[in-house]
C-alpha cells in the first residue's frame, strides 16, 4: 500500500525508538553500523552524528545510498515490529547543521560535550517498510517517494 507521507503507525514507531542499524557497502563488501538518530518528521530524514574515520561515513560518502533498519526485540510473535528502510545520506552544512544538531540535542542532551566538532548528517528517506504484528500478522506497512 502506497501512501503520500509515512503513515501515522511508521512515524510513531520511529519516533518512540533511538538506535539504527545503518547498512553501507564499498567494493561490493558490506557494513553495518549502530547509531543514535533522531527523526525530522517534517522532512522525512533520520538526523546522527558519526566521525569521518568511520567505516560506515567512508562508505557513505563514496556511496551516498544507504539502508537502515530499527527494530523492536521480542519473542512474542504477535508483538513483532520493525523498520527497514532506504535513503541518501548527506552530511549537514550551514543552516541544516544548525537545525540538526538543535533537534539532536534536544532529543540527547547529555552528548552535548562530546559534539563539538563532530559532524552531522542526514538520510532523506526514499522508502520505509514497518512490519507490526499487532496489525494482523506479517502486515506490512509500505511508504516510498517514488510509486511502487
Amino acid at each position: 500500500m502506497r501512501m503520500e507521507a509515512p503513515d501515522k503507525h511508521i512515524v510513531r514507531f520511529i519516533k518512540k525508538h533511538h538506535i539504527f542499524t545503518l547498512a553501507t557497502a564499498e567494493n561490493n563488501l558490506p557494513y553495518c553500523a549502530t547509531c543514535f538518530y533522531v527523526y525530522a518528521e517534517q522532512n522525512n530524514t533520520f538526523i546522527f552524528t558519526s566521525e569521518y574515520d568511520t567505516t560506515h561515513i567512508r562508505h557513505a560518502v563514496q556511496h551516498p545510498s544507504v539502508a537502515g533498519t530499527i527494530a523492536l526485540e521480542t519473542k512474542i510473535i504477535g508483538k513483532i515490529r520493525g523498520i527497514q528502510f532506504t535513503g541518501t545520506i548527506k552530511e549537514l552544512r550551514e543552516e541544516e547543521l544548525i537545525a540538526g544538531n538543535k533537534l539532536y540535542l534536544k532529543k540527547f542532551p547529555y552528548a552535548k560535550p562530546f559534539l563539538k566538532n563532530t559532524p552531522f548528517w542526514s538520510i532523506d528517506v526514499n522508502f520505509i517498510k514497518l512490519t507490526d504484528n499487532r496489525l494482523g500478522f506479517a502486515n506490512k506497512l509500505i511508504w516510498s517517494k517514488k510509486k511502487l
